[in-house]
C-alpha cells in the first residue's frame, strides 16, 4: 500500500467536555457515532443551507474531534466555530502535529474514506518530511469519481446537497437541527435537487467554463480546472446530464460512477 500526504489539509482540534454537543448542533453529520478509525462527512452550512465547509471528521483516544479541512479554510473555519462557542466548555486549535494521509489503493487495514470506499483509505497521522505529497493524484483520483473538495465547493456558492452530500454520507435526516437543516430537509423530502456535481469527460481544453446543450444553452459550470485525463468536475442540471455537451468547441460527456449512477438514470 503507498501512503501519501495531504499538505493542502489542515486539522483543527475540538475538545472539551461540550465539544461533540457543541457540534452536534452546527454540523450537518450526526457526530455521536464518531469513534477512531471510522470517520464521518460533514458540512457547515448558511441558513439557506449552502456550503460554508466541508470537512471530514476523525477522532483519537483523547475523545477530541480532529477537523480534517483545507488549509486555505483553516482559520476562517475556526474563527466561524468560536462564534458560536459563547460559554461551552470547548476550545478550538491547530493541531499543526498531524497530517492528511491516504492511500489511493487503500487495502482495508486503515480507515476507508466516509464518503465512498473507492477513494481508499484516508487516516490522521503524524507530519513526516518522508511521507511523499499525494495531492496531483488524490485529484486526479476523486474528480473521476465526481467527488469534490474545497478548491470545487467554494463558499456559500452550493447548497449542501448538490455537491452530492446526500449520496456521499454527508448529511443525517435523522439527528435534528442544525444550521441550514430547514432547507436541506426540505430540498431532500420534496425531491428538489435538480442539479448536481457531476464528473465530466472534456474533449478538448478550453478557457470556457460554460457547459452547453446540442441549442448552445448553458446547462452548467465547470468547476476548477481539468486534470491530465481531461476530466473535471461540473455543476450541471440532471436533465441535462444523456447528452449531448459542448464545453467550449469540443464535445464533453458525463462520467458515471456507480454511486451516482441511479441519480443520473432516474433524470435521463
Amino acid at each position: 500500500m503507498s501512503v501519501h500526504v495531504l499538505p493542502d489539509r489542515a486539522i483543527l482540534r475540538v475538545a472539551g467536555a461540550d465539544a461533540r454537543p457543541f457540534l452536534q448542533g452546527l454540523l450537518t453529520q450526526d457526530v455521536h457515532p464518531l469513534a477512531p478509525g471510522h470517520p464521518l462527512y460533514a458540512g457547515l452550512l448558511s441558513a439557506q443551507g449552502k456550503l460554508l465547509f466541508a470537512m471530514l471528521l476523525h477522532t483519537d483516544e483523547t475523545g477530541d474531534v480532529l477537523i480534517d479541512v483545507d488549509r486555505g479554510q483553516s482559520d476562517a473555519l475556526a474563527r466561524r466555530l468560536s462564534l458560536y462557542k459563547l460559554r461551552k466548555a470547548v476550545t478550538i486549535t491547530p493541531a499543526a502535529d498531524l497530517a492528511v494521509h491516504i492511500a489511493i489503493e487503500g487495502n482495508g487495514t486503515e480507515a476507508a474514506d466516509p464518503r465512498l470506499a473507492a477513494l481508499g483509505a484516508r487516516w490522521l497521522g503524524p507530519v513526516s518530511d518522508a511521507i511523499p505529497d499525494g495531492s496531483e493524484a488524490w485529484r486526479a483520483h476523486r474528480t473521476a469519481l465526481g467527488v469534490a473538495e474545497a478548491a470545487e465547493l467554494g463558499e456559500d456558492r452550493l447548497l449542501w446537497l448538490e455537491t452530492g452530500a446526500a449520496l456521499l454520507n454527508g448529511v443525517s435526516f435523522t439527528k435534528g437541527c442544525y444550521i441550514g437543516q430547514e432547507n436541506t430537509a426540505r430540498m431532500h423530502h420534496r425531491d428538489k435537487v435538480r442539479r448536481m456535481i457531476v464528473p465530466l469527460q472534456l474533449g478538448g481544453s478550453t478557457t470556457d467554463d460554460q457547459v452547453r446543450d446540442s441549442a448552445g444553452r448553458s446547462v452548467g459550470t465547470l468547476l476548477g480546472v481539468a486534470t491530465a485525463a481531461g476530466h473535471a468536475l461540473a455543476h450541471l442540471r440532471l436533465e441535462a446530464a444523456a447528452g449531448p455537451l459542448l464545453v467550449g468547441e469540443h464535445p464533453a460527456s458525463v462520467l458515471c460512477p456507480a454511486w451516482l449512477a441511479p441519480l443520473l438514470e432516474a433524470a435521463d
